[in-house]
């Protein structure tokens, strides 16, 4: 006679799990065919419930504590049976632990990106991914929607299940709020408990309750770009965002192609030069116009403004276009603002608002730099030579 047939001889006296993981959320005590003994002793620790099923039907729930099974404190149990009088032999049933205790770092992600109608880019598609901590509420709906005939279930078994209810919620929150994918980027945190509440909704008919849900919601790279460059040209992120439209933004796109090109050197020097001014005058223009509340006139709007004798040709040799100050936008009150011309720079540097110490940028320039660091704005801080006849100062002594 093997082990095996020596323990399946034996009558049960204890019935108990000691889990010293966290990872396993229902475990069947293994019988091995034998029948529990009456009076046997069932010990049912903090975090844990003990189920009895005989014949496939649930019968009697135990919470934490310590119990003899006597017809006493079994009265489903007892009802199944027969047990009118009470039962002096033994019986058999299956008993399930199961563990109520929150299991955390449930890792979850959209396995496909959510389409989000937005006010400035229409259509955008978002990602998320997050945690959440998740446990079991309902022990009988657990036991039937979830174990089954399973003699263990651990997190792994309810990974599917829980990514693919939390994604399904997200889909229902996006929806429900109605808000476009920069505000759902930016109010991310207070939507989590949103989320969480979308999430309990689904899960409730497993048996599981959802404690807390984090969310972390990803925005296409080129959404991304547009707000980076929003910033490098000195507008605020959510102004610019909050006035853009596609068509706008798609120009922004090939105002930066024209650029790329004028400064390529194999495109040739004069006309790179004149392209790279040009476009330099105009998207300063345009960014002026944005942070003034609103976008300067396209370049095709700007020509149709000019005077129509403008652009009828003249007879014989018409004169060269004269030479145009190169603008410059320039820090004031904290704020960028401009472009301004050399002519209106000195104005400022009369006024005092221009110093050599403030920030100034135009196209070409890679950062904000101080004034008197840039060679074109040099001359404007330069000190008046002496009147004739005025005798030089004296050396300090």
């Amino acid at each position: 006679m093997g082990l095996r047939d020596m323990i399946r001889g034996e009558f049960i006296d204890l019935i108990e799990w000691l889990d010293d993981g966290n990872t396993t959320l229902a475990w069947r005590f293994p019988r091995y065919d034998n029948e529990i003994k009456n009076g046997a002793q069932l010990i049912v620790r903090e975090g844990q419930q003990a189920l009895f099923v005989y014949r496939g039907q649930l019968a009697d729930r135990y919470v934490p504590g310590h119990y003899a099974l006597t017809s006493e404190n079994m009265p489903i149990m007892s009802t199944l049976q027969g047990w009118k009088y009470g039962f002096n032999s033994p019986f058999r049933s299956e008993v399930y632990y199961i563990n109520t205790r929150p299991v955390t770092d449930f890792r979850w992600g959209t396995p496909q990106p959510v389409t989000v109608r937005d006010p400035d880019f229409r259509m955008v598609q978002v990602r998320a991914n997050g945690t959440s901590t998740v446990k079991v509420t309902d022990a009988e709906v657990f036991l039937r929607q979830v174990i089954g005939t399973e003699s263990v279930v651990d997190t792994e078994q309810i990974t599917d299940l829980l990514r693919r209810n939390i994604s399904l919620a997200f889909s229902d929150m996006v929806l429900a709020t109605g808000l476009g994918a920069i505000d759902l980027q930016g109010r991310q945190v207070e939507l989590s408990d949103k989320l969480r509440e979308f999430v309990a909704q689904r899960m409730q008919p497993f048996g599981l309750g959802v404690d807390q849900v984090t969310m972390i919601i990803s925005l296409p790279e080129e959404i991304q770009q547009a707000m980076t460059r929003g910033v490098a040209r000195g507008v605020e992120a959510s102004g610019f965002l909050n006035n853009v439209d596609l068509n706008r933004y798609q120009q922004a796109q090939a105002a930066d192609a024209m650029l790329a090109a004028a400064e390529n050197p194999s495109g040739g020097g004069a006309m790179g030069a004149a392209m790279q001014a040009g476009m330099g005058v105009v998207l300063g223009g345009q960014m002026a116009g944005a942070m003034q509340g609103g976008f300067a006139p396209q370049p095709q709007q700007q020509y149709a403004q000019q005077p129509q004798q403008a652009q009828q040709p003249q007879p014989g040799y018409a004169p060269p276009p004269l030479p145009s100050q190169q603008p410059f936008h320039i820090e004031l009150n904290g704020q960028a603002a401009g472009p301004y011309p050399l002519d209106q720079l000195r104005q400022f540097v009369a006024s005092g608002q221009l110093t050599p110490q403030t920030n100034v940028w135009t196209t070409g320039m890679a950062a904000w730099a101080a004034a008197d660091t840039v060679q074109a704005l040099q001359p404007l801080f330069a000190a008046p030579p002496p009147l004739p006849g005025t005798p030089p100062p004296l050396p300090p002594q």
